[in-house]
Formats: C-alpha cells, sequence, structure tokens
C-alpha cells in the first residue's frame, strides 16, 4: 500500500461523527519534498487520493522565516498566498493547518476534534485533566488557528525534542482538538485508542454519558413555516429535533463556522429577530423555540450541521462535567474567527 493511500484510509476511519463534524479536522502524509494535505472545507470521509493537496516543504518552510504584518487581516492574506506559491498540484485550497501538519516529523498526522476529547480540552480543569492522563502529551492553550498557533506550537514542539530528544505524538489544543502523528497507521490507531479508552474511562467513573439525550418530537409544520417567514432566505432550510441544554455561547471554531455563536432564543417575531440581526451583525443559525430546537441555513446542509453542531456543543457541555464544567471561547477569540476570510472560505464549501 502506498503512503497516500494510507492516508486516505486513516481519513476514512477517522472522518465519523464520532470525530469530526462537517469539514472540521485534517490530515497529511509527507516525504522528504512533499506535505500532501487535505484540502481546505472538505471531509475526511470524502477524502480520496487524487483530492489530497500536494504541496512543496521547501517552500513551506519559507513561511516560519518569513516577516508578516501585525495586523491580523494582512498577516492572514500574506500567509495564504505564500501557501497557494507551494502547491504542487490542482486539487484546491490547502487546510490552513497545512503549515502545523509540515512542522512534524512524522509521515502521518490526523488532527480531529472528537466530542470526547473536546469534552476534556474546552473543560476548565482540562489542562490538569491532560497532564494526568498523558504525561507525555505536548498541551499548548487556545492560540487563534492558523499562522499564529502553527508558529507557537512550532515553538514548543522543538523545546519539547530539546527536553525529551523526540516530537510529542499527542498534541493536544485547548477548545480545539488533538492532533496525533506517527510514522504508521498501526501506530495512529494506537494512539487514538489509547486517548479514548481513557477518557471513556473518566466519563464513566463522573457517571456521564457519551450521548445526548435529545427527545422525539412530531412535526410542527405551522412553527416550520413560521421560522421560515421570520428569517426569510437565512431559513429556506431547516432541520429541528426535540430540545437539549444549548450552549449559549462558542466552544470551538467548528461551532462558530457551523452554527454560529450564539442561538436565537427570544420571542419568534419580527422585532426579536431585528434585534438579534442588529446586535450581533447576523442572522442565527440556531433558533430555539417552543421544546424545539432549529437548524436554519441557505441549504439542507448548512441547517443540518447548524443542528448538528448545536447538539454537539450541548454534549460539551455535558462532558465538560466531568473536568470541572465548560470553559467557553472570550470575545476576542470568537472575533478572530469571525473576521477570518479562511473560515468564511470553510463555510462557503458547504
Amino acid at each position: 500500500m502506498t503512503d497516500l493511500q494510507t492516508i486516505v484510509e486513516l481519513s476514512h476511519a477517522f472522518g465519523s461523527d464520532d470525530y469530526v463534524k462537517g469539514g472540521g479536522g485534517n490530515t497529511s502524509v509527507k516525504n522528504d519534498t512533499t506535505l500532501w494535505v487535505k484540502p481546505s472545507g472538505t471531509t475526511l470521509s470524502g477524502l480520496k487520493e487524487e483530492t489530497f493537496v500536494a504541496m512543496n516543504r521547501e517552500k513551506i518552510n519559507e513561511l516560519y522565516a518569513a516577516e508578516t504584518p501585525a495586523e491580523p487581516a494582512a498577516r492572514e492574506e500574506l500567509v495564504k498566498n505564500l501557501m497557494a506559491a507551494a502547491v504542487k498540484n490542482d486539487a484546491g485550497r490547502p487546510s490552513v493547518e497545512a503549515p502545523l501538519h509540515n512542522v512534524f516529523e512524522a509521515k502521518y498526522v490526523v488532527h480531529t476534534h472528537p466530542a470526547a476529547v473536546n469534552g476534556l480540552t474546552c473543560a476548565k480543569e482540562g489542562e490538569a485533566a491532560c497532564k494526568r492522563l498523558w504525561p507525555d502529551a505536548l498541551w499548548v492553550e487556545y492560540i487563534d488557528p492558523g499562522y499564529t498557533l502553527c508558529m507557537e506550537v512550532r515553538k514548543r514542539i522543538h523545546a519539547y525534542q530539546a527536553e525529551h530528544g523526540k516530537e510529542p505524538a499527542l498534541l493536544v489544543l485547548k477548545n480545539h482538538g488533538i492532533f496525533i502523528s506517527a510514522d504508521t497507521a498501526d501506530e495512529i490507531h494506537a494512539l487514538y485508542g489509547r486517548v479514548m479508552d481513557a477518557l471513556k474511562s473518566e466519563y464513566a467513573a463522573a457517571g456521564i454519558s457519551l450521548d445526548l439525550n435529545v427527545p422525539e418530537i412530531s412535526d410542527a409544520p405551522e412553527a416550520d413555516a413560521q421560522i421560515q417567514s421570520l428569517f426569510g432566505p437565512d431559513a429556506a432550510f431547516i432541520a429541528s429535533s426535540g430540545t437539549f441544554v444549548y450552549s449559549p455561547g462558542p466552544i470551538t471554531p467548528d461551532h462558530l463556522v457551523y452554527s454560529k455563536a450564539y442561538p436565537f432564543d427570544g420571542a419568534l417575531d419580527e422585532v426579536s429577530v431585528a434585534a438579534f440581526n442588529a446586535k450581533h451583525g447576523y442572522a442565527p443559525k440556531v433558533v430555539v423555540t417552543d421544546g424545539r430546537i432549529y437548524g436554519i441555513g441557505t441549504s439542507q446542509k448548512n441547517a443540518d450541521l447548524a443542528l448538528e453542531l448545536a447538539q454537539d456543543g450541548a454534549l460539551l457541555i455535558q462532558l465538560a462535567g466531568a473536568f470541572g464544567g465548560i470553559n467557553y471561547m472570550t470575545d476576542a477569540q470568537r472575533e478572530f474567527i469571525d473576521n477570518w476570510e479562511v473560515e468564511a472560505y470553510r463555510q462557503k464549501q458547504v
């Protein structure tokens, strides 16, 4: 089996709902000269050999020494252009995490956002739990994704190597997810198994279910029509479920991209809808009303993902109870994602 075939199989293995939602997560394989990485906005489960973006590693390395503007938008535009110049094929735009994948010496890198993992990374006591469960892991506090995260993690990896004589196989990122790197597929599977088994034991000991209880509901055509009338084209398509303890604020970048930072839970009238849009600068993706929670969107996929990520956020709140409770993203962290061209691009791919 070729290395590309192996990374395709790994991508499919870790592309299920247990590990990622929507276009979240990314994978890569490398040799001395080339990094093959998942295209931005695509799904892990849909990857094929020909869909990986091939990148010149020498050109990626130039990013690490580049002088970048302090202003975030200008900096990210420069980074985007540098990464575009490193692309060797026509497979699309590389994952924003490509420079970070390139930092690892290991051949394979699989980055995912499992709810089981993020129940820890998004918890108030997540760092202490991480160090207790996996003393060999590298924990990194929340850092804006992309260039800033890459450069800081690169520095931390080099420091880890200097101390331990090897790079970390487990990189755990607060309010984000996990990177696992290794030279074989068997090692990747074993490392993920180690992580997931430890977390299952923690949740079991705390008496916390890994499943979210969502009540079944019957159709409600009148409520559906009311929502579509009030929110217009933004609710051209809808998905709904019974109610659950929904998140009142942003937890991870994926939640911001697919279900927005805040749900609409006000009165279903034009005044309340207009007030929400004026306050936040956008229409909601999640609507809470009368014992139901809706995902709304301009396509059925948008609506389904909005509801799915709202449920994922609720599950993280539930799981974080094992580690001191949920830790929400700050306003500054949220604003970076909300204004980041990369995430706007990823959302458009849906």
